[in-house]
């Protein structure tokens, strides 16, 4: 089973980018999570330029398209979802790519509940499955820590939540 991990924040420190990270090193035998490289790429949505697909545009369609599901982790700015996850999105309303796709939000901030809210509307009106199950906000922040301090301080919550979306697709 693939599972795509989308973080909302080019920031090489970013605590979203670790986290998805850390999740992917929890990820039971038959899983693989990937964390996707190329957001930071993809150019600001226009749809005079949708067709053809820019280059960075079609890698992402393709990798949303070969995942299994997808999780989707981003920063709150401004009380919104980050610019970059939802150019990201934005380019994805035009096709089929989150149709029916189970889709986990992971929200890696116990305040940043806005963002979390308006992510979640945006893949609902796109027509993902969300699973609710497979829905986290972390208890506590990871601001500071490395992949292996979350691994620990989170792990359980991290599994059941691999655990849901595994059982989504298998279903």
């Amino acid at each position: 089973m693939g599972i795509l991990a989308l973080s909302g924040s080019l920031r090489a420190a970013s605590e979203n980018t670790r986290l998805l990270r850390a999740l992917a090193r929890l990820a039971p035998a038959g899983t693989a999570v990937i964390v996707y490289s190329g957001l930071g790429e993809l150019p600001l949505f226009n749809p005079d330029i949708e067709f053809p697909n820019p280059p960075a545009v079609a890698a992402l369609r393709e990798a949303i398209n070969a995942a299994d599901a997808v999780i989707i982790a981003s920063p709150e700015y401004a009380h919104g979802v980050s610019a970059v996850i939802k150019n990201a999105l934005d380019w994805m309303v035009g096709n089929e790519s989150f149709v029916n796709k189970p889709v986990a939000l992971l929200n890696a901030a116990p305040r940043a509940t806005h963002a979390y809210l308006a992510l979640r509307e945006t893949v609902t009106m796109m027509s993902a499955n969300v699973i609710d199950a497979a829905c986290i906000t972390l208890a506590q922040p990871v601001t500071g820590m490395g992949e292996d301090e979350i691994v620990q301080l989170h792990e359980l919550v991290l599994v059941d939540m691999l655990k849901a979306l595994r059982q989504s697709v298998q279903k």
